[in-house]
């Protein structure tokens, strides 16, 4: 009991850390357990929420994230192979593999992301890269691609292991990455599968709780040791905005992340900017019509401050438009800008067609003419 309690004061203490939050959030930034969070909108770029965003700590399981990201890269899903022996009887969270046993990608795959399984881990690494130290390597080239500079990777299960570390601020990259990607959403977003071993069956539940918890939680990843503490990384989409937060040693995890996901959604919003059917009116020259109506190439939606200046359009045309003009033909770029920032860019094409027209001479240039060659 008293080594309980002195753990639990040491975590307060950690946690106690002051936020850094955009200052025009900080009046109603949210009380969070973590040592170490981040709230994150991926679509554009934001960060809502930092705590020692870039301290580097032990993730545990969410390193799982990466793994998977890089073994659906390298292995084929429905690929099925024996279980190497120095994949089995790996300690913590087990999907208790056998050697010889004969298993798909796509089962580890489950096993790893819901049941946090660390043999399906170290399953997946010798099958892909022939050792978990290969694969370890092959996960910080990923790191690097993905421009992180407070992440290591030893292993693929996240053990607690010297030189083993990411940021918060990095995690949440490295799952925006990873959503890229459907397999790893519809795979880590699932709540029950079942796993079929030789001829013993195994239930897997997901031990995300968010996504019993609420019905806006997407996907994530789980992770616990003694040493990391809590830790959870998550997606949450509500009223269409993407929001993905991550906590490290968090001994109140769920709420903080709920606390989290409804600061981001009271602040944010999206927004329909353009629609294919909003028109605009070019000049043209030499046509059967002095002006051309053209059409954006599609619907544009963005996720803007709720309180904010709305989203403006700026209209990118050459300065002469030269006729014949074919509908759909690309005139030009419709470049939408929120706060400065450029967050997209939609094709004007055009919505009619305009033939050339031939230009009547001049009276005077028809009488020399005529004077010269003649009628």
């Amino acid at each position: 009991m008293k080594k309980n309690i002195i753990i639990f004061v040491l975590c307060a203490a950690i946690c106690a850390f002051p936020a850094a939050v955009p200052a025009a959030y900080a009046a109603s930034a949210p009380e969070v357990s973590a040592k170490a969070c981040v709230l994150y909108e991926p679509e554009g770029g934001r960060w809502l929420y930092e705590k020692n965003a870039d301290v580097r700590l032990p993730m545990a399981s969410t390193t799982k994230i990466m793994t998977a990201m890089v073994a659906l890269r390298l292995l084929e899903l429905d690929e099925v192979y024996t279980v190497p022996r120095d994949a089995c009887g790996i300690e913590g969270s087990s999907l208790y593999l056998a050697e010889g046993d004969r298993v798909s990608v796509r089962d580890l795959l489950y096993a790893l992301l819901l049941r946090s399984a660390n043999d399906a881990a170290s399953a997946l690494a010798i099958l892909a890269c022939g050792s978990e130290e290969a694969f370890a390597a092959e996960m910080n080239a990923e790191a690097a691609r993905l421009g992180l500079t407070n992440t290591h990777f030893i292993n693929p299960h996240g053990l607690d292991a010297e030189g083993h570390y990411c940021s918060a601020r990095d995690l949440a990259l490295i799952l925006a990455a990873a959503m890229e990607d459907e397999r790893f959403v519809e795979i880590s977003g699932c709540k029950k599968y079942t796993v079929q071993l030789e001829e013993r069956a195994q239930v897997l539940y997901n031990h995300n709780k968010l996504l019993h918890l609420t019905d806006y939680a997407l996907c994530g990843k789980t992770g616990f040791t003694k040493k990391s503490g809590r830790c959870l990384a998550s997606a949450a989409v509500r009223d269409g905005v993407s929001l993905i937060s991550v906590t490290l040693c968090a001994p109140d995890d769920w709420n903080d992340h709920i606390k989290l996901f409804n600061f981001g959604s009271d602040r944010l919003e999206r927004k329909q900017v353009i629609t294919e059917s909003d028109a605009f009116r070019v000049p043209v020259t030499g046509g059967t019509k002095e002006e051309l109506l053209c059409r954006p190439s599609q619907d544009f939606f963005a996720v803007t401050e709720k309180d904010g200046a709305p989203p403006t359009r700026e209209v990118l045309l050459p300065s002469v438009i030269y006729a014949p003009v074919r509908q759909g033909d690309i005139i030009g770029v419709l470049r939408i800008r929120d706060d400065g920032k450029v967050i997209g860019e939609i094709c004007l094409l055009a919505g009619e067609n305009i033939e050339y027209k031939e230009q009547k001479r001049p009276a005077l240039l028809r009488w020399l003419k005529e004077a010269v060659f003649g009628k």
